[in-house]
């Protein structure tokens, strides 16, 4: 769960290039990916639109398969398997987005005090970027969630702290590209306030490529999130969420293989379409064309 490892943006370089590129068509990847994402997001925020009922018990209907009556069939207490799969779509996201955006905020301004903290603040906040990169990420997030305990707040936390590290790095590499730049020179030559530099010129160009790095991430966050799920670590039953839903399975595989499929489907999916439009938005971004 560590940032790719990509050459520094260049918002010069890249503005030139989207200039000198010609108008491209559609891909059918990215798009499919876009209007899966979509449905996602409509299933987290109006998941009563397209299901009911995902806490509704039926022994007499526990352990079907997919047929008429539930489209993705049941689990071991009858409960609809589609309902809730749509309504664990909230928690999921949540878990994933919402970690996302807090170790994207937190990784920008700890990247920003690396790169003009000075040297004393600067080299020791990427020193602490780097103990916490020296641990694989979802260790570090299991660490986090056994000190502080399970829930989905604490599962947004410990990815977070996490995840940050690998924005900060990032980010740093990014502000220093673009304080070097000679616009950014040129203003420090005029005398404009420091203040006014890092709002007009560093934050701009530091915050678009950001923006898409963290639309990469979404998907390595949703799986961490539903790792800490399948632990017992992440959203607490009876609440529906993927990889709760994929924990509770694996003791009915036998009797049911497709109660695993479809919260794996989901989570599979989802981190796909994430990744293949993250990718896409990072290739237009930069002026080239997607892999």
């Amino acid at each position: 769960m560590t940032a790719p490892t990509t050459a520094p943006y260049d918002p010069v370089r890249a503005a030139e290039a989207r200039s000198r590129a010609p108008r491209r068509q559609l891909r059918p990847g990215p798009v499919l990916a876009a209007a899966f994402l979509v449905l996602v997001c409509a299933a987290a925020a109006f998941p009563g639109l397209l299901a009911h009922a995902p806490d509704q018990v039926d022994p007499a209907a526990a352990l079907r398969g997919p047929g008429a009556g539930h489209l993705f069939g049941t689990d071991e207490l009858g409960r609809d398997v589609l309902a809730r799969i749509v309504y664990g779509a909230r928690p999921s996201l949540l878990v994933g987005a919402g970690s996302t955006l807090l170790a994207g905020l937190a990784g920008a301004a700890w990247g920003l005090l690396g790169a003009l903290g000075g040297r004393m603040a600067g080299g020791a906040a990427m020193r602490a970027a780097d103990v916490l990169l020296a641990f694989p990420a979802i260790l570090m997030a299991l660490l986090v969630v056994a000190v502080i305990g399970p829930g989905t707040r604490n599962a947004v936390l410990a990815i977070t702290v996490a995840l940050a590290p690998g924005f900060a790095r990032v980010v740093r590499v990014q502000a220093l590209v673009v304080r070097g730049s000679p616009y950014v020179r040129a203003a420090v030559n005029l005398g404009l306030p420091p203040v006014r530099i890092l709002t007009r010129h560093i934050v701009p160009n530091v915050v678009a490529p950001l923006l898409v790095l963290a639309t990469v991430n979404v998907g390595t966050a949703i799986i961490a999130g539903a790792s800490l799920s399948f632990l017992g670590l992440g959203p607490q039953p009876p609440d529906p969420e993927w990889g709760a839903m994929l924990a509770q399975a694996r003791d009915y595989l036998d009797a049911s293989w497709t109660l695993a499929l479809f919260p794996g489907a989901a989570i599979t999916l989802t981190v796909m379409s994430a990744t293949v439009a993250g990718r896409a938005l990072q290739a237009r971004y930069e002026g080239r064309d997607a892999a």
